[in-house]
């Protein structure tokens, strides 16, 4: 994925929904979300806390809810896109007819309240089952097939040693250069420390 330095840029890469990338971008820029560049995508935040991103994919662009799981979602329009996430929902789009300007402004304004009070979910130690993918590379994995198709092929330490590998870094520019490190291992089908153990 091609790194981003600026929300324009983003639209722009993403020009087949710019339009529509456009229209939730002013939505949630008329509320008092943050607006920045995290993970090459935008992100809003409210005092720091990340509440809500923009996304948008070959066949279709959504809303990613960090805390997602507390929205009362009485329109049913949030999916759990990703199985091992406790809170992030989405809400997706095809086009900009799906757009409705007023639940999606509701549903802004109902994340940023639900941050207000506290509603969040809390990290808690893992157990050794555990695999918890982080956004970066997952965000990564939705957008490169081959790259999906070869992490999923990993045995589950495997897995486990990536995502911890991106997830311990602290810089954003830190856990950018690991992800470019790890793309052609996983692909390989290698472990991220197979050289050490095979010594």
């Amino acid at each position: 994925m091609k790194k981003v330095y600026s929300v324009e840029e983003y639209i722009e890469t993403n020009a087949h929904f710019a339009e529509e990338l456009t229209i939730l971008r002013d939505l949630i820029n008329s509320t008092e979300l943050n607006e920045a560049i995290k993970w090459s995508a935008p992100v809003y935040d409210l005092n720091g806390k990340n509440i809500l991103g923009l996304g948008a994919f070959k066949k279709h662009f959504c809303i990613w809810f960090f805390n997602g799981v507390f929205l009362k979602d009485e329109n049913n329009l949030l999916i759990n896109a990703q199985e091992k996430t406790k809170g992030l929902r989405q809400m997706r789009f095809t086009s900009i007819k799906d757009i409705n300007k007023n639940s999606v402004l509701s549903y802004v304004k109902e994340a940023i309240e639900n941050q207000r009070l506290g509603k969040e979910i809390k990290t808690t130690k893992t157990t050794k089952k555990d695999i918890i993918i982080p956004l970066e590379l997952q965000n990564e994995l939705n957008n490169n097939p081959a790259l999906f198709d070869a992490f999923k092929l990993l045995t589950p330490s495997k897995q486990r040693e990536y995502c911890e590998y991106i997830d311990t870094a602290k810089r954003e520019t830190t856990k950018q250069t690991r992800l470019e490190k790890i793309k052609p291992m996983i692909i390989q089908g290698i472990g991220l420390h197979d050289k050490y153990k095979n010594c």
